[in-house]
């Protein structure tokens, strides 16, 4: 068994309006520390705990079932976000027009291009208030109109967010949002 250790005695408490920036070398474990918040790994040892929704945006392939459409993606990864199937149900249109996919919705995940697939987990990702927002790097990807929309609709997100949890390599974005 190969074991990497990515993260040793790490301890830290946040409080709503914390806006924090990880920073660092690649292999650094920032990536590794978001997940470990975000309950998609646990610890060897030592404890995590959270109060509140967590939104990770990690990974654009976190949730994301090839095989299905659009439309079953956002009820899939909405689950996962821990929103109840009610509240996917009633954002579900806020999701599919914020995408701009249209018909796209209704066909399998596997056949979109990654600026579509970014389209849709960022409007998935984004269709609530979180208590506490994990962010891995700054992935945007799509045509200019929707980096504008997605741009616009980030920072009310962010602004409305208790705790944001920032891991990138670019100093700016850093200062701008921690």
């Amino acid at each position: 068994r190969v074991v990497v250790e990515a993260l040793r005695n790490v301890s830290l408490s946040l409080s709503s309006g914390d806006r924090v920036a990880l920073i660092g070398a690649n292999g650094a474990g920032k990536s590794t520390l978001l997940r470990v918040m975000a309950g998609i790994y646990e610890p060897d040892e030592g404890k995590v705990s959270s109060r509140g929704r967590i939104s990770p945006m990690l990974d654009l392939g976190l949730g994301i079932d090839s095989e299905i459409s659009g439309y079953d993606n956002i009820r899939l990864r909405g689950l996962i976000l821990g929103l109840d199937r009610r509240e996917v149900e009633e954002r579900m249109g806020d999701i599919a027009e914020f995408t701009g996919l249209g018909d796209y919705l209704d066909i399998p995940v596997r056949t979109y291009s990654s600026g579509m697939l970014t389209r849709l987990t960022f409007a998935i990702s984004t269709c609530f208030t979180p208590e506490i927002l994990l962010l891995d790097e700054w992935i945007m990807a799509g045509d200019a109109a929707f980096l504008s929309k997605a741009q616009r609709r980030l920072e009310a997100f962010i602004e409305k967010t208790g705790i944001v949890v920032l891991a990138s390599h670019n100093a700016d974005i850093c200062r701008r949002w921690c």
